[in-house]
């Protein structure tokens, strides 16, 4: 399966429904979003078993958090990626998901 196929059903770009300036930033990446997905994908696949928090993933790509973690989001509500069950300490030292390819 190549990319165009596998982003061909596109969800909508989230947004918080109160923030116009989410709106315009939702409307404004839309263009990019698939890339951006695929790159999140990419980055994961590359993970195997050992996956990645957002927060490695933001580091590693590297992409804000606001563009990584709807991404992220999209993926999962995709079927394409999942929790592993397992965490990972941040640098705040908070317990983060580790996500990994399905």
């Amino acid at each position: 399966m190549n990319t165009a196929e596998l982003f061909a059903d596109d969800p909508a770009i989230p947004y918080q429904a109160h923030s116009e300036t989410s709106r315009r930033a939702a409307e404004a990446i839309a263009p990019m979003a698939h890339t951006k997905r695929g790159l999140v994908l990419s980055h994961l696949l590359l993970c195997g078993e050992h996956g990645a928090t957002d927060e490695e993933m933001q580091a590693r790509i590297p992409m804000p958090a606001n563009t990584q973690r709807p991404r992220r989001i999209e993926l999962l509500k995709m079927g394409l990626i999942k929790a592993s069950g397992r965490t990972r300490l941040t640098r705040s030292g908070e317990g983060a998901t580790v996500w990994v390819a399905v």
